[in-house]
């Protein structure tokens, strides 16, 4: 979905979120989206991690019931 933007319509949004949010304000609301994505990033890891240790303790429990 996003692969079909490219330069033009990155170029627009740009400019409209220059307009809307202005200069001043849009370094602060790009580093909270960074700091959002980079939480989610953090969450999801983390909840991957979870499953895996999860698939790995009954995979060990499945090995030693045979």
């Amino acid at each position: 979905m996003l692969s079909n933007i490219g330069v033009p319509g990155l170029v627009l949004i740009i400019v409209l979120a220059l307009i809307v949010f202005g200069p001043k304000k849009l370094p602060e609301l790009g580093r909270a989206v960074g700091q959002t994505l980079g939480e989610f990033k953090k969450s999801a890891r983390e909840l991957t991690g979870d499953v895996v240790e999860e698939i790995n303790e009954v995979k060990k429990e499945v090995v030693k019931s045979k």
